[in-house]
């Protein structure tokens, strides 16, 4: 079975954001506002992607 891949983008500056949320972003591989990255759907990815919901945007990738 092919594991599913989902596409990160960074909507939103982490200015003004709480320090662990910033952590979770640059965890995430994302640096500057609109940078894009593809990860696995596995569930520590994916409870980062829940922890900073409000400043990115996730796409799955079929």
């Amino acid at each position: 079975m092919k594991a599913k891949k989902i596409k990160i983008r960074l909507k939103r500056s982490t200015i003004g954001s709480l320090p662990f949320q910033r952590k979770t972003v640059k965890a995430l591989g994302l640096n500057k506002v609109n940078s894009e990255v593809i990860h696995n759907t596995t569930p520590s990815i994916l409870g980062m992607v829940n922890a900073v919901s409000h400043m990115i945007e996730v796409e799955e990738i079929k």
